[in-house]
């Protein structure tokens, strides 16, 4: 249908979802899960972002730090008084693999704002395995610390007895909502937002094939502009929201009856 629209009104024909479809990076074929594609490339990339950033800019450990070592210094800082806020002193002890997380999350998201790249985070492929890595985690590790007393968490012993077996119904169903939910989040907002880039960025051409373009194509370039704006926060918001809901976890995990 879309290109029947284009031959049809001979003018623009875009796809917004087109920028997610994984390819292959060499050949051609079926993709298999061992298959290296572009997806595969840019959480490659990522993680070397993260090297470049966190092992060689702060390998100086200057008294006085360079803004690479600024920049780790902050991030270190920011998430551990996170996991320690949110998880208690105990979840600390964990606080490498929701470090990972968050540079994960972030360095993905913000290397898909570069004009030509791919965004990892936009497949549910990718987001599924974090968020139920993360709900699998948090289960073995409550029973691995209380046995089944981690059961105590959907039993709500402050509620009037007839409620609580309806409330522990309620409380099973939302627990294993979770994954669900986590992985759903970060996927939706990021690709949305690139879809709607996408959209808008479709329509700056129009000044040079209609003469309604001259008020189209600056007000397009405007919104790009904006959007672009707030993919940048939205990036690292969503690092974010992803990161400290895994420390609620994590806390419910080390403490089901608070």
């Amino acid at each position: 249908m879309a290109g029947e629209a284009e031959h049809s009104e001979g003018g623009l024909a875009f796809h917004p979802l087109q920028q997610f479809e994984i390819h292959r990076l060499f050949g051609e074929g079926p993709i298999e899960w061992y298959t290296p594609t572009n997806i595969s490339l840019w959480m490659a990339f990522a993680v070397l972002a993260i090297v470049a950033v966190f092992v060689f800019g702060s390998s100086s450990k200057s008294l006085i730090p360079t803004r690479m070592q600024s920049i780790g210094e902050l991030a270190y800082d920011f998430v551990h008084n996170m996991v320690e806020d949110v998880a208690g002193h105990d979840g600390a002890k964990y606080f490498p693999m929701i470090m990972t997380l968050f540079l994960f999350i972030l360095f993905a998201n913000m290397l898909g704002l570069i004009p030509g790249s791919f965004t990892p985070t936009t497949h549910i492929a990718v987001t599924a395995i974090l968020g139920f890595g993360v709900f699998v985690f948090v289960t073995l590790l409550g029973f691995y610390k209380h046995g089944f007393h981690f059961l105590g968490l959907f039993w709500m012993s402050d509620a009037p007895l007839i409620l609580r077996p309806i409330i522990a119904v309620i409380e099973v169903i939302s627990y294993f909502v979770r994954p669900v939910s986590h992985s759903i989040r970060l996927a939706g907002n990021i690709m949305a937002g690139h879809a709607v880039m996408k959209v808008f960025a479709a329509f700056a051409p129009m000044i040079l094939i209609s003469t309604i373009g001259i008020v189209v194509t600056p007000v397009s370039i405007l919104a790009i502009t904006a959007i672009y704006a707030l993919e940048v926060l939205v990036a690292f918001i969503q690092a974010y929201v992803f990161t400290i809901l895994t420390c609620v976890y994590l806390k419910d995990a080390l403490h089901p009856g608070h």
